[in-house]
């Protein structure tokens, strides 16, 4: 189900680019995109950018077909892509989304307004598809401002001055690089985090298990925080969970 609608703004919308990474998501990114659009009455102050690492599906041709505007990047990994896209893009705002999440449908809207009233960057509070109590609380816990809070679910919009003043997402990252870019926008700008809710897929949760996918989330944190080296993250990662993204 999409989120529910909010109340429009009363502003004048500023120019968006929604950048989107996919990695084999024909299933879903035409009907995100449709929905991006929908929800925007097709404004055209709001570009939709796909950037796809060489699917081997037909991600792209999906993307396309949608109406998006699609970069082949040339290399793998959210960060890189993240970037990559973002150097493709237009807008003063840069609004990063992954392919299996829905905003608010006046994302555009609300967005603009945290912007113009000061905001440099921001996210919104998060829930997921599943009726889990689980997950419930641990979406709700995504209102408050500490960084063990944010996931990349959440989305992350930024001004574009912003974004090129901290040097945009780390590449070297392969997990938790939305933490970590979090943590230096916040040191040069107000960063909000909007209600919402929006709403993410919890198709890995369903093919892991939620108490078991939460722990290892937990378990891979943890380790971060006590100074693990990116290999040894991917590693466990890898390891322990059942997907074929990272």
């Amino acid at each position: 189900m999409y989120p529910a609608s909010t109340q429009a703004a009363s502003t004048t919308l500023a120019s968006i680019s929604v950048v989107i990474p996919t990695y084999k998501e024909a299933d879903c990114i035409g009907e995100l995109v449709h929905y991006l659009q929908a929800a925007t009455n097709s404004d055209n102050a709001l570009e939709i950018i796909v950037a796809d690492a060489d699917s081997p599906d037909n991600t792209a041709a999906v993307a396309r077909q949608a109406g998006a505007r699609v970069v082949l990047c040339p290399r793998k990994g959210r960060a890189a892509q993240l970037n990559f896209g973002a150097r493709h893009a237009t807008g003063d705002i840069l609004y990063f989304l992954h392919a299996d999440t829905y905003p608010p449908v006046n994302f555009s809207q609300e967005i603009s307004v945290a912007v113009a009233q000061g905001s440099g960057a921001g996210c919104y509070r998060l829930a997921f598809d599943h009726p889990s109590w689980f997950l419930k609380v641990n979406a709700w816990f995504t209102r408050f401002p500490f960084e063990l809070f944010r996931f990349g679910d959440q989305s992350l919009f930024a001004r574009r001055d912003v974004f090129t003043q901290v040097g945009g997402y780390r590449e070297d990252m392969v997990v938790l690089e939305d933490q970590e870019i979090t943590r230096r926008l916040r040191r040069i700008a107000p960063f909000q985090i909007l209600r919402g809710p929006i709403v993410t897929s919890a198709r890995k949760y369903r093919e892991n298990g939620v108490w078991r996918l939460q722990s290892i989330y937990y378990l891979i944190t943890m380790m971060h925080r006590l100074g693990a080296s990116q290999q040894k993250l991917i590693t466990m990662y890898r390891t322990l969970i059942r997907q074929d993204k990272v």
